[in-house]
């Protein structure tokens, strides 16, 4: 592919020097639908970065934008804080008959504002609230968001000296295969909950990803995640499962948890709830915790119409006759397939590739290699991040409905560009 070099003087010199993607993608998109970006040039490229995992359906889904575009034309109300509107009936009905009713989960919603780390923080203070306790127990190279309660329960370094700040009340404790097995699960941590002289102060709750996807695509087993609900249950701690990123279907069922049978107390929700990238999130949980008092948390920018419209939409059209899951499973066997060869075709570079779903990762013994490796891809016409504490991960988030012709596409992509770099 021949890159020209594109007009960037405007984002260099007025936008600030927190801008992170756009240094890894030095071009300016123009158009996007389905799998495939175009830039104001014409270049086009097959996205596996979906909107760091918000655009689970795909660029400007048909379906999607018609029923967006119906719900403007007829001057649906956008904008209505946490009032009662027709576009959020249409869409906590489709979640309550969907999503929550056959998977026999009783959880309230609650729109805490538009961003995962908004939800976080509702969770967070929710749990507080409930155990009158502070402290919150979260595990190593987790990422939760942002803001500094969100911050508080990350584990990246450089994410957390962003504060400015101490960044308190919360514990770090091993996330699974983090000791390299050489100690039960959860030995350490309940040893510590139990010792009066341990100085770990009583946790009001922990809060985990069963996929933690900023931190390396690193998966939980299902036997873990199990252990961490009896843990908390025989402790007295709620658990909060952040589904930001690998809910919504990106493991294969609609919630990450559901493979290993867990009800986590609390669940945050938000990427791609809305399915089409416009901003929403929601914190679930179940009803014996409902209890905040009318606005005691709340924001301008809850109730997200359009959102709730393109979310029920993607609930109607995705998610009520089962397949979707099946087909990303499938999809997933892929992904998999193509990274052992590639995994196979260089041993001694790639320390291992592992996910779930559609979420996966390669990782270099060489951590500057991913860095290299997705630039390269760029190149090549590949969207593709990093993650891991030092970008030691090539990070794989294909839409959901990405077609087996473009994973096979995207993958034969990657697999050059590791060859032409490792």
């Amino acid at each position: 592919m021949t890159i020209t070099q594109p007009d960037l003087s405007v984002f260099e010199t007025v936008e600030s020097e927190v801008r992170s993607y756009c240094r890894s993608w030095p071009t300016v998109f123009d158009r996007a639908q389905g799998s495939r970006m175009t830039d104001e040039d014409g270049h086009i490229y097959l996205d596996f970065f979906a909107g760091a995992g918000s655009l689970n359906y795909g660029h400007n889904n048909p379906v999607l934008k018609r029923a967006l575009i119906d719900y403007i034309e007829r001057d649906g109300v956008t904008h209505g804080l946490d009032m009662s509107t027709t576009a959020k009936r249409a869409f906590l009905e489709s979640f309550q008959n969907i999503v929550l009713r056959p998977r026999d989960l009783p959880y309230k919603v609650m729109f805490p504002g538009p961003t995962g780390t908004n939800a976080v923080e509702a969770a967070l203070k929710l749990a507080r609230k409930v155990k009158g306790r502070e402290s919150i127990v979260s595990f190593t190279n987790a990422f939760h968001g942002m803001s500094l309660g969100a911050l508080a329960v990350t584990g990246n370094a450089f994410k957390r000296a962003g504060a400015g700040i101490p960044l308190v009340h919360g514990t770090p404790m091993p996330f699974d295969h983090y000791l390299d097995d050489t100690s039960p699960d959860f030995l350490w941590f309940e040893r510590l909950l139990e010792d009066a002289g341990s100085g770990l102060n009583k946790p009001a709750a922990v809060i985990v990803e069963t996929v933690q996807g900023e931190g390396g695509i690193n998966v939980a087993r299902p036997e873990w995640l199990r252990e961490l609900r009896a843990l908390c249950d025989r402790q007295d701690m709620l658990l909060i499962v952040d589904d930001i990123q690998m809910g919504c279907g990106r493991t294969g069922a609609f919630f990450s948890f559901e493979e290993s049978g867990i009800v986590p107390d609390i669940v945050t929700v938000s990427k791609s709830i809305s399915g089409y990238g416009l901003p929403l999130a929601l914190t679930l949980f179940k009803p014996e915790l409902d209890l905040w008092e009318p606005g005691e948390h709340n924001g301008t920018f809850r109730g997200n119409n359009p959102a709730f419209v393109t979310a029920a939409a993607t609930l109607d059209t995705y998610w009520a006759d089962g397949q979707m899951e099946k087909q990303t499973l499938a999809r997933g066997e892929i992904v998999e397939s193509h990274l052992k060869a590639i995994a196979e075709e260089h041993p001694e570079a790639i320390v291992e590739y592992r996910g779930r779903g559609l979420v996966w990762g390669l990782e270099f013994h060489d951590k500057s290699l991913a860095n290299q490796i997705a630039k390269r891809a760029f190149d090549l016409g590949l969207l593709i991040e990093t993650s891991g504490p030092q970008s030691e991960v090539v990070k794989l988030l294909p839409a959901l409905t990405t077609t087996p012709e473009e994973l096979d596409e995207g993958l034969r992509i990657l697999a050059r560009a590791v060859r032409d770099r490792v």
